[in-house]
């Protein structure tokens, strides 16, 4: 893909060593004071993925609803469950905003019956926040009223910029751990609350570039992508560094619409390209325990 290749000159250095992660104070600008979750949380009973979203909130709520997350009014009828969204809100599709307000209304609404919502930061989130704004279609920047009030939203001091900073890239709930593009061996060893730290100040200009270019978690495409030996030796190291025992991401978008398992169930692909710019193939997926069930409108 263009954008990848010209993301190539940002890839992790050739040293194996690991960034040093950066002191609190460096990532605090331009988000709330909020207590950082823990490296690990606790599996609720019932957990639903989804993938990219793209900015098409329409095709997001259908995703939710076939999750069982929300009612035909889009309201949250999720109870206890935890929706996990891979990231990729942004860009492509015309409503960006839309999928914004949309996840954190449900935020509130989830958290008051017990349930939890965690939007995930993807590699397209990073590009509004930094100014690469090449994937942003005109009806998006219509729906700011231009240019300069959208440049004014997504500033770290603005309404979308603020809430998209106080997210994290990585999450690990139980044994599993969210990520948009994946988190290989090397970036494993800095741990889920370091990586999440690292990258919230490389966005701010103030730690490692790389952990946000090409290698970084919200782009590595070599889980999907690469041979199943290679990759699924790499993912094993990766689980083991974290203690976990899967992966979910999202950000390669899997051609057939359907959800990828790979590595025996190590690893799944969430990105089947849910937004109406790719095809509006709705997909969620559902964990219950060491459950994994992958749920398509045409198996329900």
């Amino acid at each position: 893909m263009p954008l990848l290749l010209l993301l190539a000159c940002a890839s992790a250095p050739a040293s194996p060593d690991v960034p040093a992660v950066p002191a609190p104070a460096a990532v605090t600008q331009g988000s709330a004071a909020t207590a950082p979750p823990p490296a690990a949380r606790p599996a609720p009973a019932r957990l639903v993925a989804v993938g990219d979203l793209h900015g098409d909130p329409a095709s997001a709520l259908a995703a939710f609803r076939l999750g069982g997350l929300v009612d035909e009014a889009g309201a949250w009828i999720g109870g206890a469950t935890w929706l996990v969204q891979t990231g990729d809100i942004t860009d492509r599709g015309p409503d960006s905003r839309g999928v914004i307000r949309l996840l954190q209304r449900l935020q509130r609404e989830a958290r008051a019956a017990g349930g939890e919502v965690v939007p995930l930061l993807g590699n397209h989130e990073v590009m509004n926040l930094t100014g690469d704004w090449r994937y942003v279609s005109p009806e998006d920047l219509a729906s700011y009223g231009g240019e300069p009030a959208r440049k004014a939203a997504f500033a770290f001091g603005g309404e979308e910029g603020a809430w998209l900073l106080q997210q994290d890239a990585v999450a690990q709930i139980g044994g599993t751990v969210f990520a948009h593009g994946g988190v290989d061996a090397r970036w494993a060893k800095v741990g889920v609350r370091g990586l999440n730290a690292t990258i919230r100040a490389a966005i701010l200009g103030q730690g490692p570039p790389e952990v946000i270019g090409s290698d970084g978690p919200l782009w590595n495409r070599a889980y999907l992508l690469s041979d199943p030996v290679s990759a699924c030796a790499e993912l094993g190291r990766a689980l083991t560094e974290l203690g976990a025992t899967r992966m979910v991401v999202g950000h390669t978008t899997q051609e057939s619409g359907w959800i990828a398992e790979r590595c025996g169930g190590q690893l799944w692909g969430i990105d089947t390209g849910i937004s109406a710019h790719y095809g509006g193939h709705v997909a969620a997926l559902e964990i219950r325990g060491d459950a994994v069930t992958p749920l398509h409108p045409s198996a329900n």
